[in-house]
């Protein structure tokens, strides 16, 4: 239906991109939210629909954050030390594809830690029929302290084409992932990078870094609303 005032205003069709938000390892959404929400920015969060899921597993084990932030605390799938074998990764799967059909649709992903290493996964998995199947394409990734798979029979899959889709990633000096998130840019096509000196962190976003997230943002913002523009013209034809 247009408005009563006539014709829709193009920036009435404006919308926040949307994120999925996966949460570290034995942690949680509540935990995530105060992690991002509490320290970047207000004018950088307003820009986003953030949506912040617990993972489908109660933790196993003894989680980092005890004593700083309250449980409970969850995982998203289980592994071995060598973290190259996996419990419950497809069951993982499936229940993030039923998040993004009950709470979607999604423009992105953003992943933290553990969250991380599964966003940066699910495009190429998508693109390979072998995840995400019944939901739109995965068109935006932020993505903080993650990196690659080392499971070969995932990470063959995941990363048989680059991922082609603009990703932001947080990558800290003394981070124990540090290197596995360097190898993870290299398979990006249009990766924008922000650099800090912490560790295995959501960083706070100094003049530098929020210089490249609004950068960042701005991409997206306009790819979401020609995207939005795009399903409204095709709407009105179809009408």
């Amino acid at each position: 239906m247009g408005s009563l005032g006539g014709e829709e205003r193009p920036e009435a069709r404006r919308r926040r991109p949307r994120f999925l938000c996966l949460h570290g390892f034995r942690t949680s959404a509540e935990i995530m939210r105060k992690q991002v929400v509490g320290k970047w920015p207000a004018d950088v969060t307003a820009r986003l629909d953030l949506v912040f899921a617990d993972a489908p597993f109660p933790a196993e084990g003894k989680s980092d954050v005890e004593g700083i932030f309250d449980p409970p605390y969850y995982e998203w799938f289980q592994f071995d030390k060598g973290f190259t074998e996996y419990r419950n990764f497809d069951k993982c799967l499936a229940y993030i594809e039923e998040l993004m059909i009950k709470d979607g649709p999604f423009d992105g992903l953003m992943g933290f830690s553990q969250g991380a290493i599964l966003s940066a996964a699910l495009p190429g998995l998508q693109e390979q029929g072998l995840a995400l199947t019944r939901v739109p394409k995965i068109k935006y990734l932020m993505i903080i302290g993650g990196a690659k798979f080392l499971s070969p029979t995932v990470a063959e899959k995941a990363y048989a084409n680059k991922i082609a889709c603009p990703s932001l990633h947080f990558i800290g000096d003394n981070d124990f992932l540090k290197t596995h998130g360097e190898k993870l840019i290299e398979s990006c096509v249009d990766p924008f990078v922000i650099r800090h000196p912490k560790g295995h962190t959501v960083p706070r976003l100094d003049d530098k870094s929020l210089e490249v997230m609004l950068r960042f943002l701005e991409k997206i913002e306009k790819e979401t609303f020609e995207h939005a523009s795009t399903d409204v013209d095709e709407k009105e034809v179809c009408l």
